[in-house]
């Protein structure tokens, strides 16, 4: 009976339910559990499963640089990074917002490790994440027009609740866009100017603040 219930959890992929349901009837686990509480303890063990491996794919799909968590970084006053101000980002409401952020300092002082880590964080609050090094994104654009798989590459960008653009304006933008439109789920992405109708697509990017117009960093 038991290894029958355990093979149809296994078939119906319920692997959550499989590895407790398994773990309780090898007696590892205390069995004077009440029928809801069981019920209950199989659902959660599920649930957690599932929104684990929803993270993990998550993380997988994003292609970040590093693997970066908020906790690990540094809020050293030779930094230069202000905690709170982070910490509020961490809280990924801006997603929400369309907020675009960017992240300006010296060469080497961890702006894609604090992009990385904020986009782990997204990724765990349920949002699809892509990390793109913005020349070459631009170059498979540039090639995908040329190809003819240039609407595919955009629908993919366009089904991201965040994008994460590593060493943007380091290159003049060259892709010219092309004046149509598109609707996501999240979003109306416009490639002419969003007025009153539209919302802009949300993206985080980082640069060299050497490589930014001096307006940008008053």
């Amino acid at each position: 009976m038991i290894q029958d219930t355990l093979e149809k959890m296994r078939k119906m992929r319920l692997h959550g339910m499989h590895r407790l349901f398994k773990t309780i009837a090898e007696g590892t686990l205390p069995d004077e559990l009440t029928p809801d509480e069981l019920v209950g303890a199989l659902v959660d063990n599920e649930w957690d499963d599932r929104h684990n491996r929803t993270i993990e794919r998550g993380l997988k799909n994003a292609r970040f640089r590093y693997k970066a968590s908020i906790e690990a970084l540094e809020f050293g006053i030779d930094r230069n990074v202000e905690k709170h101000a982070i910490l509020r980002l961490a809280e990924c409401t801006f997603i929400d917002k369309y907020e675009n952020i960017l992240i300006t300092g010296s060469t080497g002082i961890g702006k894609s490790y604090i992009a990385s880590a904020l986009g782990h964080q997204a990724c765990a609050a349920g949002y699809r994440v892509a990390y793109h090094n913005t020349a070459k994104l631009f170059a498979r654009l540039k090639m995908a027009k040329a190809d003819g798989s240039y609407l595919k590459e955009i629908s993919k960008l366009e089904k991201q609740h965040l994008l994460i653009l590593d060493d943007f304006g380091l290159q003049p933008l060259m892709l010219k866009a092309e004046p149509r439109s598109w609707r996501s789920s999240k979003t109306d992405m416009v490639s002419h100017p969003p007025s009153s109708h539209h919302r802009s697509p949300w993206a985080l990017g980082m640069t060299s603040s050497a490589n930014l117009p001096s307006q940008m960093l008053s």
